[in-house]
């Protein structure tokens, strides 16, 4: 498997919603970043959106990241047709292997024989450009939900972006979204998580941690994706919360909590 760096490692030093630092990461720092942490891939997901950029510098960022002997890949954020045509001829630029797309509460209103209609065209045009789609399991699309759509549209061109701990949120435990998906898995988002109690007892929070300091069961993890192939990209992310800091407070944690979390891939992932 191949450690890559995902976009949301550096959400606050990227900026998200109301949080925009004076002088965010470009997708180009990224590639010095990735390359720092000698990991070989970078995926864009959608908080570093590669639409707003134009033909020449995704030529650009291919070109560089060549240099760098890194791969590119890149996603999306609910499924929207005609943005995953767009990503497409993005992808073909990049030569990505992978678009991701992430499905949340919207996407679930959609009937699942309509939205499987809606995909076949795209992983066509996907598999004509080299590439694959993996839906990423996100916090509000339920497992088995993308288990029936993936059995429709039935193709090789089609898998899962496995993340081991958004589905928490749609009342699923890890070992369950994991069983369910990952004989569809074709990219995986590794990342690790704490369960603290209140300190009234009042019920308890899920929050990030750095990689190998948590909950998520990473080895078992890796054991049931064993059938997985061997170039499949593990795309490494944290939940680092700014927990009433500021933005710069988190920002300042950034480095540290990526390079603390690829050390530990590095034992994980041989």
């Amino acid at each position: 498997m191949k450690l890559g760096l995902g976009s949301y490692a550096y959400r606050w030093s990227i900026g998200i919603k109301d949080q925009r630092p004076a002088r965010p990461l470009s997708a180009f720092d990224l590639l010095d970043r990735a390359e720092a942490l000698g990991l070989s891939v970078v995926q864009y997901a959608d908080n570093m959106p590669l639409d707003r950029l134009g033909a020449a510098d995704h030529h650009r960022l291919y070109e560089i990241a060549q240099e760098k002997g890194l791969a590119l890949e890149l996603g999306t954020q609910c499924f929207d047709a005609d943005e995953v045509d767009r990503y497409i001829e993005i992808g073909k630029r990049l030569h990505s292997k992978i678009l991701r797309v992430a499905l949340d509460e919207a996407d679930g209103h959609i009937p699942t024989a309509e939205l499987a209609e809606q995909l076949r065209p795209r992983v066509d045009a996907a598999r004509a450009a080299g590439m694959k789609i993996a839906i990423e399991n996100h916090f509000n699309y339920p497992s088995p939900r993308m288990v029936e759509l993936l059995d429709i549209v039935n193709d090789d061109h089609l898998g899962v972006c496995l993340d081991v701990a958004n589905s928490i949120c749609a009342n699923e435990w890890p070992e369950e979204t994991i069983g369910l998906l990952a004989p569809y898995t074709i990219n995986l988002h590794l990342k690790d998580y704490e369960i603290t109690p209140d300190t009234y007892g009042v019920g308890f929070r899920i929050h990030g941690v750095p990689l190998g300091t948590g909950r998520a069961p990473i080895r078992w993890t890796l054991d049931q994706l064993a059938h997985c192939p061997e170039d499949m990209s593990v795309i490494l992310e944290h939940w680092l919360m700014i927990e009433g800091g500021t933005l710069d407070d988190a920002i300042a944690k950034e480095q540290p909590w990526i390079e603390q979390t690829t050390a530990a891939a590095k034992t994980f992932v041989k």
